[in-house]
């Protein structure tokens, strides 16, 4: 499982701190390179839905088995990656596998450690957090010790994305017989099932949106490249401890939603530092808001547990706010991109992003306050 989850995020991540080379050399503007985000992002929404009825065709384990295989195929289409037709399907592709696996794992993870979901809902997230950091972080260097060619940089996490592949391969499959009423359709006509799904599109939109332009940002504010991308490379790496610990502790004292809140408010903050006043600690900024980003992600991913429950009852929840949630946060790399080159300055981009994390605050009060302790199956 952890292996799985650390190779979720890397194919996205290891795009932002090249993105402006690459957008440079393939003579691409910011709203088409910013596909390279969006496209995963808006297929891990739309495919969302198939991932329950494959499970139920061919058995959660084989099915998360053959979306690695995917995920490490996209990968490797990135040695083509100075075509940009060839980058951008690599992008979509990319996106499908995972669509697949997040709903599926979260049903995994029911079945499996039901009595433990929260801590194992931390390793989980910790995983994809470290793997995301991974991507961001570890590209540059290896583009360069790779001749200097952010080809191969881009490429080379085929590599983990293949081993956990063929690791799963191992792993038995079970297909649980499930009844007329479990394989019906996600729950649309829930009003906590919407408001998780808007609260998980905000996080995800604002992180994406960071993952794409936040390195562009602190270029556009006067830092060096190095200092730009050590301050992102912080910003994904100090979320680790939060990836874990936040979830662990909204299940070991039922305070997920005033954890919710917190993270929103902190998020607000360091995006309001970032937008308006970006040389001022930027580092302390950089910290926060990914220790807020990444618990509020962490956060999202065990709401459901607690809405449904059987396996399958998850996977739906998840399917859906995957689906719904990621559809909308795709569009936010590419507004971020577009709004930089209409407005010529990220200041525009990044107050909304601000907003939008506010925005999750009123979420997360009013998903409080509707609290219920009985789930859907």
């Amino acid at each position: 499982m952890v292996l799985a989850a650390i190779n979720l995020r890397p194919g996205i991540t290891s795009l932002a701190p090249l993105i402006e080379r690459v957008a440079a050399e393939l003579s691409l503007g910011r709203g088409i390179i910013s596909l390279t985000t969006a496209l995963p992002v808006m297929c891990m929404g739309l495919l969302a839905p198939l991932a329950p009825r494959l499970a139920l065709r061919f058995g959660l384990e084989r099915t998360i088995t053959g979306c690695l295989a995917l995920l490490g195929l996209s990968l490797l289409l990135r040695l083509g990656s100075h075509n940009s037709a060839l980058l951008i399907l690599s992008a979509a592709c990319l996106g499908m596998a995972i669509a697949i696996i997040g709903p599926l794992m979260a049903g995994f993870i029911k079945r499996q450690f039901r009595e433990q979901s929260g801590r194992v809902v931390g390793w989980y997230s910790l995983s994809m957090a470290v793997g995301g950091s991974a991507g961001a972080v570890l590209t540059v260097p290896w583009s360069h010790a790779l001749g200097d060619d952010w080809t191969l940089g881009l490429t080379v996490w085929a590599v983990p994305a293949l081993i956990a592949f063929a690791l799963w391969l191992f792993i038995p499959n079970v297909k649980e017989p499930f009844n007329a009423r479990e394989t019906g359709r996600l729950p649309w006509t829930h009003k906590r099932a919407w408001l998780i799904t808007v609260f998980f599109s905000l996080q995800a939109g604002v992180f994406y949106a960071l993952a794409t332009w936040l390195v562009a940002r602190y270029s556009e504010a006067g830092f060096s490249a190095l200092r730009a991308n050590t301050l992102f490379s912080t910003f994904m790496l100090v979320g680790l401890p939060a990836a874990y610990l936040v979830p662990w502790a909204a299940h070991r004292f039922q305070s997920r939603y005033r954890l919710l809140q917190v993270c929103g408010a902190v998020a607000t903050t360091c995006l309001a530092m970032v937008t308006f006043k970006p040389l001022v600690l930027p580092d302390l900024w950089a910290v926060l808001m990914g220790i807020a980003l990444t618990g509020s992600f962490s956060l999202s991913m065990l709401l459901p547990m607690h809405e449904a429950q059987s396996p399958m009852a998850v996977s739906r929840w998840t399917a859906m706010m995957l689906c719904a949630g990621y559809c909308i946060a795709c569009t936010a790399p590419v507004l971020a991109g577009v709004g930089r080159d209409a407005g010529g300055s990220y200041v525009l981009p990044f107050t909304i992003l601000t907003l939008m994390a506010m925005t999750m605050v009123l979420l997360a009060l009013w998903l409080g306050q509707t609290s219920r302790t009985d789930g859907h199956a």
